[in-house]
């Protein structure tokens, strides 16, 4: 009898996988029916992915590319007199359909289709053409570029349009060198902060996140400046030097005095342990034993204002201007008590206290949040005293982790604020990088540079 049922079983999944398709397409014949030919396209395409050579499922695919055939021709044939740009945009979508869908089923187009086809895609590569050349005319050879490569897009092999779209395209190059930003009387630190500004921002501005900016490197620029000029470079020395270094575009500016706060912090009270003992009977008993602790948390802020601006080297001309404050702040924690046993047994409360004084395990983690900061936990500050052998000093190459805060670092010695400084420089470049893309497409002329008088 099970033998049976299982067979039985097996013969109605069976018949069950053969019906899925023909159902699929029996629905996709009702939904064209009823006027709804995508969906009936997306049903007849469904089934035929289920089971390629299904008859139903074929017939429905057929008569429902046939639909969309016809209805995209006829939007195309009204809209070429009105805007024949979008009808050849429309053409490409409708060719592109048409590809895709010989997965399924050939999408039948009507006799004169092709020439239709090759009128609008010709009309639109000539419009573009000609916009094009007017651009090139007009000193826009980013414009012309962009013009030329969408000739290409609806006939490939317009004319010169590549060869052209080629010539454009370096013309259109955009070289920034980034400068050493004077930094007061500490030179090395704008020139690491302008090098650190760089890197990313080559990183960060390499194609295809931008069409034309292209960052120049350290060798570029350092090798045309003189000592002198490491220090303090003035605004015609800074036009001058991007000259000499090929750039259309300099980043030029300068670092404030950095501003410095520390603070300290205590948190002073009790933490629970918890304790698990066997009684007489073999059964466990948990006890919490109070545990006097004293953490201290040192803090340091630091605040330093940057200006810069980006420079058209052919005539000065200020595209872009920026000043505004950075900051960083970092927190080092230290603490004299030694934990004994396992770590995790330890608590800013007990779980009884938890339950009968919910008021007072909430005053005991404000207070230590606010000492200790938001992410750090008592057992890393356990964990970190117990590994800890002697004074744990500042060591560069925590900085990141410290201003990140993304890893509690046990130490008795906070960052100087000349690192802090950098940390909260080295970061701020993303608002330069904004400024460099929104001026990537811009031809220099569009932004009131001087046309050069070759």
């Amino acid at each position: 009898m099970t033998r049976r049922i299982l067979s039985a079983l097996l013969l109605a999944a069976l018949a069950s996988g053969c019906a899925g398709p023909t159902r699929l397409a029996e629905k996709s014949q009702q939904k064209l029916a009823g006027g709804d030919m995508w969906r009936a396209w997306q049903l007849a395409t469904r089934a035929l992915d289920r089971e390629p050579m299904n008859p139903r499922a074929r017939d429905a695919a057929a008569n429902a590319g046939r639909v969309i055939a016809d209805d995209w021709q006829r939007r195309i044939h009204a809209l070429a007199p009105l805007d024949s740009l979008r009808a050849a945009e429309q053409v490409l979508e409708f060719a592109q359909f048409r590809a895709n869908a010989t997965t399924y089923t050939t999408i039948e187009v009507s006799p004169t289709w092709p020439a239709e086809e090759r009128a609008l895609r010709t009309a639109a590569a000539r419009s573009h053409y000609v916009e094009a050349t007017q651009a090139r005319a007009a000193h826009r050879p980013k414009a012309a570029f962009a013009q030329f490569h969408e000739c290409e897009r609806f006939v490939s092999g317009y004319r010169d349009a590549a060869l052209n779209a080629d010539r454009c395209y370096e013309q259109a190059l955009t070289r920034v060198a980034v400068l050493p930003f004077s930094g007061g009387n500490d030179a090395a630190f704008g020139r690491e902060v302008s090098d650190r500004w760089r890197d990313a921002l080559a990183k960060e501005m390499a194609p295809p996140q931008a069409r034309f900016t292209r960052i120049l490197g350290a060798d570029a620029v350092s090798s045309r400046m003189r000592v002198s000029q490491l220090g303090q470079l003035s605004r015609e020395e800074a036009v001058r030097l991007g000259r000499r270094a090929g750039a259309q575009r300099v980043v030029w500016g300068s670092l404030g005095s950095v501003r410095t706060e520390t603070h300290l912090q205590f948190f002073r009270d009790v933490v629970a342990r918890r304790i698990v003992q066997k009684a007489d009977d073999g059964s466990e008993v948990v006890r919490w034993v109070d545990v006097p602790i004293e953490v201290v948390a040192r803090t340091r802020e630091v605040g330093v204002d940057v200006d810069y601006e980006v420079i058209a080297t052919r005539d000065g001309t200020s595209l872009s201007h920026e000043r505004g404050p950075r900051s960083s702040r970092a927190r080092v924690v230290w603490t004299s008590f030694v934990p004994e046993g396992d770590l995790t047994a330890y608590a800013l409360v007990s779980e009884v206290t938890r339950t009968q004084s919910p008021q007072r395990a909430k005053d005991v983690e404000t207070r230590w949040k606010a000492v200790c900061g938001e992410s750090t936990t008592l057992q890393q500050v356990l964990a970190a005293r117990r590994e800890t052998r002697g004074d744990a000093g500042y060591d560069r190459g925590t900085l990141g982790r410290l201003v990140a805060g993304t890893a509690f670092v046990f130490m008795q010695e906070l960052p100087p604020a000349q690192e802090l400084a950098l940390a909260a420089l080295s970061s701020g470049w993303q608002p330069l990088q904004r400024e460099l893309t929104r001026l990537d497409g811009m031809d220099d002329v569009d932004l009131g540079v001087a046309l050069s008088d070759d």
